[in-house]
């Protein structure tokens, strides 16, 4: 079904404004980070339980090493890679021009991910700023942020020049990440690691940190979602005023929670405080968002067995709101007496950043790639095992984690013995490692598929995929 374009967009092919080959690269290599970093993960999962098993005289293959690795290839590599792409393909479709000096899309995709390779593998030899999400050294973050800050210079040139002058939320939180993300690189490059120490530096980091999950992957992922989910179900945006709400709330409230990491620490209570308040508040934009996207749904769930798009932005959408909610109420400060320091955090962690956001990026993938290549995905039913896989995985990883987390904290303030909790934490570990194995089988399979679908011939998918059309309205909504 052709797309029904109005307006100035009346007559323009969408398609032959995107840079297929931009596009394609930034796909390849966030496939490639989706394959490697989370299983990273999953090795590391392992030392809980077998301490010894990457051997015991290669400080390389320690925990201390290797967890930044992971950290920083899911948010900059797994998610990243495929937002940035997905950035390609989105915005000059929703603004009816091409993506302005297009010909560095190309070679920026291979900037990023070599500075990446590099960083990620300087950090098991020890060159770590210590600061969490922040630990690459300089050759690999100054080339980064120079990426963010063209490709924050193209996306803006673009939008400028669109058809419309309304703009569709996605390009809001598009041009509010992008722009963030590169004052945000500055704080956590240049300045932080060097010219702040103490309590400070601790205080600067919650804020640094925060900044790269709120004000980065947060929008970035509601790009996505808020792109691709009126698409992949046909149905209108369900309230664009809404949207707008959602996004002034995100920016006045999330640059200050960070500090809520450090409560009954030395930093003023006041900033303690407003971390809490802006935390609790955070719920404005959590719900603002959620009623858009179950609203856009409405009507619409008898497809969405055969939906593969449509159920992982919407389980996504369910983890995301689990994690907001273990987030926020982790900041007060009678909660946090037990969580903080255990696998409550981590729990909140996994179930925002991979069930929400790399799954929106998923969810986002699976929806372009077969348009890219004019065919159908090579099988539905591989793709809806990786589903399944990465769902009951990541489902399975928050639940184990977060009982664990709670025992953990309990027996802290009931005064046992910190070793002792060790070993009655072997079986939740252990379960965690499964579920990151289920995790890790349904990307590689879900790859498989991908690849697959670029190979096959036009014409000879494996079997037909139950695929909808193009959204009855352009970009899911209408851009009032």
């Amino acid at each position: 079904m052709a797309e029904t374009l109005h307006g100035r967009f009346t007559g323009i092919d969408l398609d032959e404004l995107v840079d297929r080959r931009v596009v394609l690269t930034w796909l390849y290599w966030g496939m490639f980070w989706l394959i490697v970093t989370p299983s990273v993960g999953v090795a590391l999962s392992g030392l809980f339980n077998y301490p010894d098993y990457l051997g015991t005289n290669n400080l390389g293959l320690t925990f201390g090493r290797l967890r930044p690795v992971h950290v920083n290839g899911v948010i900059f590599g797994a998610f990243s890679t495929l937002f940035i792409g997905e950035c390609y393909y989105l915005v000059p479709r929703l603004c009816g021009v091409r993506v302005v000096w297009g010909e560095w899309g190309v070679a920026l995709a291979w900037v990023w991910s070599l500075a990446l390779i590099a960083g990620l593998i300087s950090l098991p030899f020890g060159y770590n700023h210590g600061l969490e999400a922040g630990e690459l050294p300089l050759f690999a973050e100054i080339p980064l942020m120079l990426v963010v800050a063209a490709a924050t210079a193209q996306f803006i040139a673009t939008i400028a020049q669109r058809l419309e002058p309304a703009l569709y939320v996605a390009l809001w939180y598009l041009i509010a990440a992008f722009i963030w993300t590169t004052m945000n690189f500055i704080l956590g490059s240049f300045i932080l690691p060097y010219t702040i120490s103490g309590i400070n530096s601790a205080a600067f980091h919650g804020l640094y940190i925060h900044y790269i999950v709120g004000l980065w992957i947060t929008p970035a992922g509601y790009v996505l979602i808020y792109y691709f989910l009126p698409l992949s179900v046909q149905n209108p945006l369900y309230a664009h005023k809404l949207s707008l709400v959602g996004f002034w709330s995100l920016a006045l409230f999330y640059p200050f929670v960070g500090i809520h990491h450090y409560l009954y620490s030395p930093i003023a209570d006041w900033a303690e405080t407003l971390a809490i308040v802006t935390s609790m508040l955070l719920i404005i934009p959590v719900w603002t968002v959620l009623v858009n996207f179950f609203g856009t749904v409405k009507g619409r769930w008898d497809g969405f067995g055969k939906n593969l798009p449509a159920k992982f932005l919407i389980t996504g959408s369910l983890m995301y709101l689990l994690g907001c909610f273990q987030g926020s109420v982790e900041a007060l400060r009678s909660i946090q007496q037990p969580t903080h320091f255990s696998d409550f955090v981590i729990s909140h962690s996994h179930l925002t950043v991979f069930g929400t956001f790399v799954i929106w990026a998923m969810g986002g993938l699976i929806y372009l790639w077969p348009r890219l290549w004019g065919r159908e995905l090579w099988s539905f039913t591989l793709g809806n095992w990786s589903f399944w896989l990465i769902t009951v995985g990541i489902s399975t990883m928050g639940l184990v984690l977060t009982a664990a987390g709670l025992q953990q904290g309990f027996e802290w303030m009931n005064g046992t013995e910190w070793v002792d909790t060790v070993v009655r934490m072997k079986a939740y570990w252990l379960v965690r490692t499964l579920s990151g194995i289920s995790m890790d089988i349904g990307m590689s399979l879900l790859v498989i598929n991908l690849m697959m679908t670029a190979l096959t011939r036009p014409g000879e998918a494996r079997e037909p995929m139950p695929r909808p059309g193009a959204a009855p309205v352009r970009a899911g909504g209408p851009a009032e």
